[in-house]
């Protein structure tokens, strides 16, 4: 199975790509993470249209997603898991033998027809993030939650 985490904006600070890549790299070969960086949406001051920001992300999410996909958006409104909960998902998740693709949305959300098509909605936290940091936590708990998988002992428990 491959996860992969599809997000607008290109040009993030070094500190993200670096905890990223960390916990990217420590993924079990059956739970491969692979980021997609995609075109953020125009946010210029002159002409500026949340709505027109938001579709033009969602045609590029769209553009990136394929129909075997199993969707979930990262949504504060989502349902909030524990670091367990997440591993029992990615477990369901391995079971359902599709690839994953989880959705973090630009500075103004995801698209409404993109969060209707979602098979999942998840909530990181009820805190508003910044995308950079939300790559490196997704990423951090999708690791801790493989790591329960495979009987790595959780010091929660």
């Amino acid at each position: 199975m491959k996860i992969r985490i599809l997000s607008p904006g290109k040009r993030m600070p070094a500190w993200m790509r670096t905890g990223y890549e960390d916990y990217a790299k420590r993924m079990p070969r059956d739970s491969r993470l692979e980021l997609i960086e995609l075109e953020a949406g125009q946010r210029s001051k002159k002409n500026y249209s949340v709505a027109a920001a938001i579709e033009a992300e969602g045609r590029q999410f769209n553009k990136a997603l394929n129909d075997k996909d199993y969707v979930v958006a990262l949504d504060v409104q989502g349902k909030a898991l524990s670091t367990e909960q997440l591993s029992q998902r990615l477990a369901h998740w391995k079971q359902q033998g599709s690839d994953v693709a989880m959705l973090i949305g630009g500075a103004d959300g995801l698209d409404a027809k993109l969060m209707a098509s979602a098979r999942e909605k998840i909530s990181l936290s009820r805190l508003t993030l910044p995308h950079a940091l939300v790559r490196v936590v997704l990423a951090e708990q999708l690791y801790r939650a493989a790591s329960i998988l495979s009987g790595h002992p959780y010091h929660r428990a």
